[in-house]
């Protein structure tokens, strides 16, 4: 019964191993990254500036065409 547990050990080996595993699971995981040139940081950059000042543009016509709708509707309300 006695080689049971040293066999297995106890919570804080099997804590520090279990850690260590990670942190070279990490390491080993962060090595395999492919980074983007800035190059294509810079255009990607672009494209989501483009998109927001797009879809920004279509929200405030929008809202403009609404709030004058809404205006003909008030004013025929009357």
């Amino acid at each position: 019964m006695a080689e049971k547990a040293e066999k297995k050990g106890n919570f804080f080996v099997k804590a520090g191993k279990n850690i260590s595993k990670f942190f070279r699971d990490t390491k080993g995981e962060v090595k395999k990254m492919v980074w983007p040139t800035p190059q294509s940081v810079f255009k990607n950059t672009g494209v989501v500036l483009a998109t927001i000042v797009v879809i920004g543009l279509f929200v405030f016509g929008l809202d403009a065409l609404l709030v004058n709708l809404l205006g003909l509707i008030m004013n025929v309300a009357k």
